[in-house]
């Protein structure tokens, strides 16, 4: 986003709020619209639960980031609503949940404890709503906490849906995509900051983190860019969060990252296995660079479990889902809906 759409996104700020308040109205009978904090692992987490039938399937979306709340998100999930419950959670270290807790109050945060937080909502939600299972959707960061927890408590899901998913990076293809990319943007000193970064993960610093990132972002083309075309805009027109929130969500992002990085850079999802009790599902930009999509097919070939799917979504990068969010419903209406038929709630 240059600095001249920044600046007309503040200033249109209230007017698009307005509008973005008026698409989330529902005003169906048996309708479900709820946001508030609930007490998860021991502290209070913000959640939000929205959807026309509270009957219907419930969706448990897990943002990436990491701590990168995907709330702001909610009225590109409108259409979603006449189909699932759709639940929104900002994690221990996230958006409302950092706002309210603090630095001290959030805690020691790592994957697992993630996970166990989120398996925690799902017996909440399954209680609430009367019903037996929800849907998994992990989203980046989020994908992996999404896999220990379809893995620790299968029972809980009908199926885990896996979107810009991490994978593992065995044959080290990460580095060579990333190059790729790169060099064909024409980024020539993103080139030369790689190639002083090095190709392996386990020895970047904090800082080498960041600046693949900001030139991965930069090189991003041809599809919507996640910062600039999808963030930054939702974050601005979110009806539901203050200026002081969304200051907030950049300060949960980096004290998040101080706790998760050592984990992160060397996390092997394959030590929780490849084989899963449950039907698994991944619906993939077909042109993510930050996730490669290469990668998360080879994952996906990988995986052994009752039913599996894997899907592109079309002229979509990272973030597909709210990239593509017509696609991305239709898959999830035409593969993953089905499945809740077959176990009464």
């Amino acid at each position: 986003m240059s600095k001249t759409n920044l600046l007309q996104q503040l200033l249109f700020r209230k007017r698009n709020q307005r509008n973005n308040a008026k698409i989330l109205q529902l005003n169906t009978p048996n309708s479900i619209v709820e946001s508030c904090y609930i007490k998860i692992g021991g502290i209070s987490q913000w959640i939000s639960i929205r959807g026309e039938d509270r009957n219907n399937p419930i969706l448990l979306l897990i943002h990436g980031g990491p701590a990168s709340t995907y709330s702001i998100f909610s009225p590109l999930l409108r259409s979603w609503e006449k189909h699932f419950v759709v639940v929104q959670w900002d994690q221990r270290g996230a958006g409302k949940t950092f706002s309210k807790n603090g630095k001290d109050g959030c805690g020691t945060i790592t994957f697992d404890r993630l996970a166990n937080d989120g398996i925690e909502l799902t017996e909440y939600l399954t209680e609430k709503l009367g019903q037996q299972k929800v849907i998994l959707i992990g989203s980046s960061v989020g994908s992996l906490i999404g896999v220990i927890m379809a893995k620790l408590r299968p029972e809980l899901f009908f199926a885990y849906v896996g979107t810009d998913q991490n994978a593992p990076d065995s044959n080290n293809l990460l580095y060579e995509i990333t190059m790729n990319a790169v060099h064909t943007a024409g980024n020539t000193k993103g080139v030369q900051l790689l190639n002083k970064i090095g190709s392996d993960p386990s020895q970047w610093s904090r800082k080498d983190f960041d600046k693949r990132n900001r030139i991965l972002v930069k090189t991003i083309n041809k599809v919507p860019n996640m910062i600039t075309d999808l963030f930054l805009p939702s974050m601005l027109s979110s009806p539901e969060h203050t200026l002081s929130d969304l200051l907030d969500i950049f300060k949960g992002i980096n004290h998040t990252l101080d706790h998760l990085y050592d984990e992160l850079k060397i996390f092997d999802i394959k030590k929780y296995g490849t084989q899963f009790e449950i039907p698994v599902y991944i619906f993939h930009g077909d042109n993510d660079i930050i996730t490669p999509t290469e990668l998360a097919k080879v994952f996906y070939d990988e995986i052994d479990a009752p039913q599996k799917d894997f899907v592109l979504i079309k002229n979509a990068g990272h973030l597909a889902c709210f990239a593509r969010p017509d696609q991305f419903l239709e898959e999830l209406i035409t593969r993953v809906r089905p499945l809740t038929f077959s176990t009464p709630n």
